[in-house]
């Protein structure tokens, strides 16, 4: 389990690297290099524009990868996923600026990060359901925690990166070339995890399905599709969350409140490492006291802060900044700490790998392509941005509904029924 568990961090940590270190180069500087002829906030939102395209491609990714899940095993599509992702952030970090060869230069971003947010939806769905399948049912929630580590990794790995370059360099410079630097790290890293995954053994629930299902996006759609739709719904809150304050805070605070691109750097790292460290101890609580408990929690929590968030976000002050981060970083990593357990739980196994990645991604695009978008248009008067602060409010009561719907599974076995079937709820 330790080895299985450290081959899914190192793999989940990479792929989110490459998707974040595009998160921080659209807030810092590729709106004037790859959209120099709009307007300061225009370009914003441009830029904004292809991260969000990344997470329109990841429901595409999870039905392709899923697939290749359902069908012919979990491993296969651990290698192809982190390839692809891999090679896209490489590519990303080669392209042209508009200078050089004008509406080439966006459409080529825009043709990369899709791609880079196909792999990255079949990495997630892999990575759990290789551990979530080898766990222990009374720790599962505890050993599927380790992938769900991975993306506070891989932030604080890209994050990392761009602050040093950023630190080190000119603003010439960085603008120059110096943000293309994490990108063409994107090709080591993804190197590396190649290696790491090669000894790693298929699931002993996949050796033992049986005859597998021809079509599993069809199945999941024919049998499952209210899971589908309540899960997307569910997560749409911690994306939301997440990206407001990993991504679109950063645009905000260095535009429109004057604060140093390195100051709002380490209040995010700082935050994020935090949510890291905290990941198993929420996990462990899951596996205690049940997946849905924990879920209706975080969501609760994250309605009640968002608009004290929000206020601390505009004092502009650090370490009240920190503060508000911090909460609702809390309130996020107390639901997705335990998701990965979750929704394996909810699906049976010969549609698990397409039905549990396509509900997580879908809930990517909910929360998280169009809340940097939703942000940056609604913070655009003086003041604090109180209708951020109200949009995720109600991103966090329709969460909170799709949770109250959807049954505890702990601890149920992963094995279903048969198809379509509910999870049955956990004895008290």
């Amino acid at each position: 389990m330790i080895r299985l568990a450290a081959a899914s961090l190192a793999g989940t940590a990479i792929e989110f690297y490459d998707f974040f270190v595009y998160g921080t180069a659209a807030a810092l500087v590729l709106g004037p290099l790859f959209f120099p002829t709009f307007s300061a906030l225009a370009g914003t939102l441009a830029a904004f524009g292809t991260f969000g395209i990344g997470f329109l491609a990841r429901p595409l990714g999870s039905a392709l990868f899923g697939h290749i899940g359902d069908r012919y095993g979990r491993r296969p599509v651990m290698f192809a996923s982190l390839t692809l992702t891999g090679l896209a952030t490489v590519a990303v970090g080669c392209v042209p600026s508009y200078a050089s060869i004008g509406i080439a230069a966006p459409s080529l971003l825009l043709v990369l990060r899709f791609l880079q947010g196909l792999g990255l939806g079949g990495e997630w769905g892999g990575a759990v359901l290789l551990t979530a399948e080898h766990a222990p049912a009374h720790r599962r929630a505890l050993w599927t925690s380790f992938p769900q580590i991975g993306p506070s990794l891989g932030f604080l790995l890209a994050n990392g990166v761009t602050l040093a370059l950023s630190a080190g360099l000119s603003d010439a410079q960085f603008d120059s070339w110096g943000w293309r630097v994490p990108f063409w790290g994107a090709g080591l890293l993804a190197l590396g995890g190649l290696l790491l995954r090669t000894s790693l053994a298929e699931t002993p629930q996949f050796r033992e399905m049986g005859e597998p299902v021809r079509l599993p996006l069809l199945e999941v759609a024919r049998g499952h599709w209210r899971l589908v739709l309540l899960t997307a719904g569910a997560l749409s809150i911690g994306y939301a969350v997440f990206y407001t304050v990993s991504t679109w805070s950063l645009a905000y605070a260095t535009e429109r409140l004057g604060v140093d691109r390195t100051v709002m750097l380490v209040c995010i790292l700082a935050t994020v490492a935090v949510m890291g460290a905290l990941t198993p101890l929420a996990a462990l609580l899951g596996d205690r006291y049940g997946r849905r408990p924990m879920c209706l929690v975080g969501c609760t929590a994250t309605v009640v802060w968002m608009f004290p968030m929000v206020a601390l976000l505009s004092t502009g002050e650090p370490l009240w900044m920190f503060a508000g981060f911090l909460g609702a970083m809390l309130a996020f990593i107390s639901m997705f700490a335990v998701i990965a357990a979750y929704l394996p739980e909810l699906y049976e196994p010969r549609v698990r790998c397409t039905g549990a990645a396509v509900g997580y991604n879908l809930g990517g695009v909910l929360g998280g392509a169009l809340t940097p978008l939703a942000a940056t248009a609604l913070a655009r008067g003086d003041g604090p941005p109180w209708g951020v602060a109200a949009y995720l409010t109600g991103v966090g009561l329709l969460s909170l509904g799709c949770f109250a719907l959807l049954p505890e599974t702990r601890p149920a076995p992963l094995a279903q029924p048969g198809p379509g079937a509910e999870p049955e709820a956990a004895p008290a």
